[in-house]
């Protein structure tokens, strides 16, 4: 043993060959230079030898190929396997006879007590991370966690390895252990994902501080929330309904909520009706299995049908509508000419008159104008050359926006595509500009931030400002809290208002209220008038009924 130790340090020094340097290991133990040399001589390309750091993993997109070696990089023995997710299965066929079924019942009764079975029951609730596959090319679209803790290092490893699904659009945590620093994490990870991911279910998960409405923060890109059996009280409530919406702050992207089977009582749900206030994206909200009373229900029935505004929100809408009015002034473009004959040509347009018209006002001036035309005199020879210029199979109003929109790009985009149309009949051409024309004002309010529901058209009733009320919402979901016959006369009045509302403006686009309400299992009897009224109210409005009906008159005709 000592001779082979004083080997390799004659040797070492004097001839640092690649051979001899991968075997001597006892080099660093003997002088400063065997030491400088070891880097040198420990970096090698042998594969089995390189640190296994995470950070230098590169995910391949498998995602139980990149789980297993990241969690074996980090130090992980035993670590949940990645597995498809079981399929429910009926344990009979319809068809079966009876006398099969006891055969059944004895193979399980007799294998129940073999080793095998025993072993594969245990694997069943081992901890998995089960997923839902695409059809077509395997790719991870789900991902379901349930009944083990995620912990912190656990995340670290998603982070690592979620990114690269680039199909995955749900992760769904069942009872994982989540901690407020543990969410936090979770929701830091998010954006990391795939751009489809826009569904995300944490159930069975209560938290301390109940901080849930991260999840809901302006920059987020989730769509589908379900927070059920959370424990979920009025405070965690209150961050709800202020995530939803509040005087300045707007959620956009949720789409449904699902809070069932926590503790809101009337005063939660009061905070979830004062986000709905001014939330336009929010379609679809469950509330069942709650603590709601009448008091609640009146809250969320008000937000439904016109409701009055608060002095806060009635300045707010004020400070708006200057805003506006500011920005428009600054994008108008008063001390251009051009501008003023463009606004009088628009004019025109609404007022349904023909290209025609147009030429012979433009060559005579005699035709009586609006106000804006006085400037136009000034350039009527121009006007005139273009028109010229323009060809006899052309109109003016084809040729003059192209020379303005030299001068101002990106003021007429919209309304050049549909201006080529007017071609012909007056009266038609003169509705389908004046659509135009509308669809420019949406897209100007648009891109100045104008959709706030504070700028829709409000009504003005004994020296008060009242709002239409959200009609966004489709689907409400209370069922099996403790409202009474009380609460069920306010949804009945929302009810009876979403409906005449739909009717005086069936030939109109745009958002009629609740298609589906769920009241029932509450402290009300079943056959009580206005739960029937409701019922028949709703009714035609339920898409699925409608379907069920659609399905059922070719029959009813092929009989």
């Amino acid at each position: 043993m000592s001779g082979e130790a004083s080997a390799p340090p004659a040797t070492s020094p004097r001839a640092p060959r690649p051979g001899i340097q991968k075997s001597s290991g006892a080099v660093t133990k003997k002088g400063d230079r065997g030491a400088k040399e070891k880097p040198a001589t420990v970096l090698p390309p042998v594969g089995e030898e390189e640190p296994k750091n995470p950070e230098e993993y590169q995910c391949t997109g498998v995602l139980e190929v990149d789980f297993a070696e990241l969690c074996t990089r980090r130090g992980y023995t035993d670590f949940p396997r990645v597995v498809t997710r079981p399929r429910p299965q009926l344990t009979f066929a319809p068809s079966a006879s009876t006398s099969e079924k006891p055969t059944l019942d004895d193979q399980r009764l007799s294998g129940s007590c073999s080793l095998n079975s025993l072993e594969s029951k245990y694997v069943y609730f081992r901890p998995t991370i089960q997923v839902e596959l695409e059809p077509e090319d395997k790719s991870v679209r789900e991902i379901y966690i349930r009944g083990w803790k995620v912990e912190e290092r656990i995340l670290g490893i998603f982070s690592k390895c979620l990114p690269s699904l680039s199909q995955l659009q749900a992760i769904n945590l069942w009872k994982v252990g989540l901690t407020d620093k543990t969410l936090t994490t979770f929701i830091a990870l998010l954006p990391l994902c795939s751009s489809t991911l826009r569904k995300v279910s944490l159930e069975g998960n209560p938290l301390p501080e109940q901080s849930y409405h991260k999840l809901m923060a302006a920059d987020s890109t989730i769509a589908h929330l379900s927070l059920r059996n959370n424990n979920i009280d009025d405070h965690g409530a209150r961050l709800l309904g202020q995530a939803l919406s509040t005087l300045h702050s707007c959620n956009r992207t949720l789409v449904s909520l699902n809070l069932g089977f926590n503790h809101i009582g009337d005063e939660g749900a009061g905070y979830i009706a004062d986000g709905l206030r001014l939330n336009r994206s929010l379609l679809w909200l469950s509330l069942a299995h709650n603590r709601i009373q009448d008091k609640g229900a009146l809250k969320l029935a008000e937000v439904l049908r016109p409701f009055e505004l608060t002095h806060i929100e009635v300045v707010e809408r004020r400070r708006l509508l200057l805003e506006k009015g500011s920005q428009e002034r600054s994008q108008s473009p008063s001390t251009s000419r051009h501008g003023d004959s463009k606004t009088e040509r628009d004019k025109n347009q609404l007022m349904g008159v023909s290209s025609l018209a147009l030429v012979e006002k433009d060559k005579t001036q005699t035709v009586k104008t609006p106000k804006g035309l006085g400037k136009k005199k000034e350039k009527s020879g121009e006007v005139v050359k273009k028109e010229e210029k323009s060809g006899p199979g052309q109109s003016p109003t084809q040729g003059t926006p192209k020379k303005e929109d030299s001068a101002k790009a990106g003021k007429g985009k919209v309304t050049i595509p549909e201006q080529k149309l007017s071609k012909g009949k007056g009266a038609k051409t003169g509705s389908k500009e004046k659509r135009s024309i509308l669809m420019e004002s949406e897209l100007v309010g648009e891109a100045t931030e104008m959709v706030n529901p504070l700028l829709e058209p409000v009504e003005h009733r004994d020296g008060k400002v009242f709002m239409p009320g959200n009609k966004v919402l489709l689907h409400l979901n209370l069922l099996r809290n403790r409202i009474t016959e009380v609460g069920l006369e306010a949804f009945l009045t929302v009810v009876q208002y979403q409906a005449q509302f739909a009717k005086s403006k069936s030939a109109c686009k745009g958002p009629m209220g609740l298609l589906w309400l769920s009241l029932a299992k509450n402290c009300f009897s079943p056959q009580c008038p206005a739960y029937t009224m409701i019922q028949e109210l709703m009714l035609p409005r339920d898409p699925i009924n409608k379907s069920k009906h659609k399905e059922e008159e070719p029959v009813a005709s092929c009989t």
